[in-house]
């Protein structure tokens, strides 16, 4: 019981990190956004944000996938 806990647990906290890793995508993705309607180039920061948080987004999803996969396993 205390596997499932402690899964349960973690799933929470990573669909927390996944909902906190999208809102900072959001904003990054504001300023990609504003450069195309004033028709400039995105500054390399923005760009380097955007796929930094996009990378950790992926990353989490995996880890989120694995708990949930892991959670099913130990409930049948």
């Amino acid at each position: 019981m205390s596997r499932k806990s402690d899964l349960e647990k973690a799933i929470k906290a990573s669909e927390h990190e996944l909902d906190i890793l999208e809102q900072k995508r959001i904003r990054s993705m504001s300023s990609f956004i504003e450069a195309l309607v004033n028709r400039e180039t995105p500054a390399d920061e923005d760009v380097e944000y955007f796929r930094t948080f996009s990378g950790l987004i992926d990353l989490e999803r995996e880890n989120l996938r694995r708990l949930n996969d892991e959670l099913e396993r130990l409930e049948k």
